[in-house]
């Protein structure tokens, strides 16, 4: 049963009219951004009562389930899916066999993207190394995150059912591979709501070449109100899209249009009695408040040198390790869930530019750094243990080498049956493995973990039960674990 009150007859139909519908979808990509601060609908707002209809701020704190470990969430996904034999998942079987055949048992009824024929087994060409405590075993590419192994719980026995990038990516965000479900992001801020009134609860941080094959519906709200859908900050120009004052027009001027804009919506109220109309007044103005906050918000040039000499950071630059740390910013500020995309990670072996030999080292250069770093600052100013962090990217890559179109580079094609993910701070115990896969790193042969079970765990550490944590749409009530999910226990404290 959900832990938030049904809705009224009245408040159902409401979520359903002509005019709410053109309202959702009336804006097109560059004004997603600035719907989120503005076009906000209370329709669904989890903790509406039927004694009082009118809440004023969707976003506001709300109490969870049960005692949370974590307050906020930042989550670095790697868009690409980041080979797990090259960075984690150690096999000296594969190791002794490379360039043998395929064995039979890996291919008989198999799915790949892009391998045909019987491929050849690839090892690793990198070292592996034990560290810490713990004895974590990691691969020579990621030297910074060696020094912080004791406090990662590293989960080497995640599955997935998709095997492309973009229905990967959309599972792996939103629990189902179809376009229009809520993001975890949406969920959380729709569940728990923010601590900050003058930034969104969500916020998205994009580098890379590219942007996620999944674009915008990895952070999309769904189905739940447009509120809760997470805002992309930008590198380059404006931070927010439309949040700078247009040309002409004074702060004093725009303080007085607001409030003459206030005026009229309270007017249209007593009329309609709508309360989508106190939540919008409230929106317009976080966004005026924002156009202080943010702008406060990116200035990196702010932090000390040795900030900058952790995290490898370069400001006014777009990169991971800037956006690592506008990720702590932010968590500082009480932004609710933060979400680092960095795309690359498709290690094909065409060519240089995508093989397991040139490219994934860059890769590894351009994020090893910063993801220590993160732990590192979080865990020094006190804010690891409230703050979940979780690493991963959409499924793993295979123990053979591609070889597309007789390719002389060595690379790994999509793999969804096994790969390996990691969490730290909030409610994890540092120094864990859990999951454990077969000699080639193929196939998952103890404690396998799907994407529901990480969903579950996360919102678990921030103190909600995802069995509880529901949103009723077109008669069914939905949540992000739909119909599975449960809590990884041996990475608690």
């Amino acid at each position: 049963m959900s832990h938030y009150p049904r809705k009224s007859y009245s408040q159902r139909l409401q979520a359903i009219t002509r005019r709410h519908f053109f309202e959702q979808t009336g804006f097109g990509i560059g004004g997603a951004a600035l719907w989120n601060l503005l076009g906000l609908d209370l329709s669904a707002n989890p903790l509406q009562t039927e004694a009082s209809e009118s809440v004023t701020d969707p976003l506001r704190a709300k109490a969870s389930h049960f005692p949370n470990k974590a307050k906020n969430i930042i989550y670095l996904f790697q868009a690409g899916a980041p080979s797990h034999l090259d960075l984690f998942d150690f096999k000296p079987t594969l190791q002794e066999m490379n360039g043998q055949d395929c064995p039979e048992e890996l291919l008989s009824g198999e799915r790949f993207a892009f391998i045909e024929g019987v491929p050849k087994l690839l090892g690793s060409p990198y070292d592996f190394k034990r560290y810490g405590q713990s004895g974590a075993e990691l691969s020579e590419l990621l030297p910074h995150l060696s020094t912080v192994v004791d406090d990662i719980a590293f989960i080497k026995s995640v599955k997935t059912t998709q095997f492309n990038h973009a229905p990967a990516q959309i599972f792996m965000n939103t629990g189902h591979q179809i376009v229009g479900r809520p993001s975890m992001g949406s969920w959380l801020t729709y569940g728990l709501g923010s601590e900050n009134r003058d930034l969104p609860g969500f916020v998205v941080l994009l580098s890379g070449e590219n942007d996620p094959d999944g674009g915008k519906s990895c952070w999309a709200n769904g189905f739940l109100p447009s509120v809760y859908q997470g805002v992309q900050f930008r590198s380059q120009g404006d931070p927010v899209l439309f949040l700078t004052d247009p040309d002409g027009v004074t702060r004093s001027a725009r303080r007085n249009s607001l409030d003459t804009i206030k005026t009229l919506n309270e007017l249209h109220r007593k009329t309609v009695t709508d309360p989508e109309i106190d939540t919008r007044i409230a929106s317009y103005e976080m966004a005026y408040r924002m156009q202080t906050s943010v702008p406060e918000l990116m200035d990196i040039d702010a932090e000390p040198a040795s900030i900058h000499e952790m995290y490898g950071t370069e400001p006014g630059q777009s990169s991971f390790a800037n956006n690592c740390l506008l990720a702590r910013r932010l968590i500082e500020r009480g932004v609710r869930f933060v979400q680092l995309y960095h795309w690359g990670w498709d290690h094909h072996g065409n060519d240089s530019t995508n093989d397991i030999a040139t490219a994934l080292p860059k890769l590894c250069k351009e994020t090893d750094r910063a993801s220590a770093a993160l732990l590192r600052d979080l865990k020094q100013r006190g804010l690891l243990d409230e703050t979940l962090v979780i690493w991963g990217g959409e499924f793993g890559r295979t123990a053979m080498n591609e070889g597309r179109n007789q390719s002389k580079f060595i690379g790994r094609d999509h793999h969804p049956r096994a790969f390996t993910m990691w969490m730290a701070g909030g409610g994890i115990k540092g120094g864990t493995t859990v999951g454990r896969t077969d000699d080639f790193g193929y196939n998952i042969v103890e404690d396998p973990v799907d994407v529901h079970d990480l969903h579950a765990t996360a919102l678990h550490l921030l103190g909600i039960d995802h069995t509880r944590l529901t949103y009723r749409f077109q008669g069914r009530d939905f949540r992000l674990t739909d119909v599975a999910g449960n809590v990884i226990t041996q990475i608690l404290t």
